[in-house]
Formats: structure tokens, C-alpha cells, sequence
């Protein structure tokens, strides 16, 4: 990561880790519509982010999957800028 304050890759890694729970609650823990619309809260918030902010969460993204030790974890940190339409599919 480059010259991130270190606010921000901790908040981005807990931020992830909400909707990674969010998923794979099931529907005893957690209702479904309200995990959906709680997700789609947080995508819709974080399409709003000016680009710079968004290239800063997309690099706290990068770094914390880098520095993942768990295979799981990692898949799902680097597959979710494009699961919350941050990047798009050409991207890749």
C-alpha cells in the first residue's frame, strides 16, 4: 500500500468483513431483505466516493489482499470491487 493513512485499510478490512458476514448469514441470523438492501446501502455509498477516495479504498483493498493469509478471505477481498461495482469486468 502507498502512503494510506492507517485508517483506511483497517476500516476497509472491517467493512468487508460486514458484508462477508452478510452473505453468508443465513436466514435465521439475519433476514435476508434486510441484508440485501444493507448491501446495496453500502455499495451505493461507496459509488458516491469521489475517485481519488475510491482509488484509495481500491489500493487498501489491494494491499489487504495481498497480506492475506487466508485463501478464503483473499478471494473475497479481491473479488469485491467488482462485486460492489467498483471496477467494472474489463478491469480485471
Amino acid at each position: 500500500m502507498t502512503d494510506l493513512d492507517p485508517l483506511v485499510p483497517a476500516l476497509t478490512g472491517l467493512l468487508v468483513d460486514v458484508v462477508r458476514w452478510l452473505e453468508s448469514c443465513g436466514d435465521e441470523e439475519v433476514d435476508p431483505d434486510s441484508a440485501v438492501k444493507t448491501m446495496e446501502s453500502v455499495g451505493g455509498v461507496l459509488l458516491q466516493l469521489p475517485s481519488d477516495q475510491r482509488e484509495r479504498l481500491l489500493q487498501a483493498l489491494a494491499g489487504l489482499a495481498e497480506a492475506e493469509e487466508d485463501p478464503a478471505r483473499r478471494e473475497f477481498l479481491e473479488s469485491f470491487p467488482f462485486a460492489i461495482g467498483l471496477v467494472g469486468d474489463e478491469e480485471n
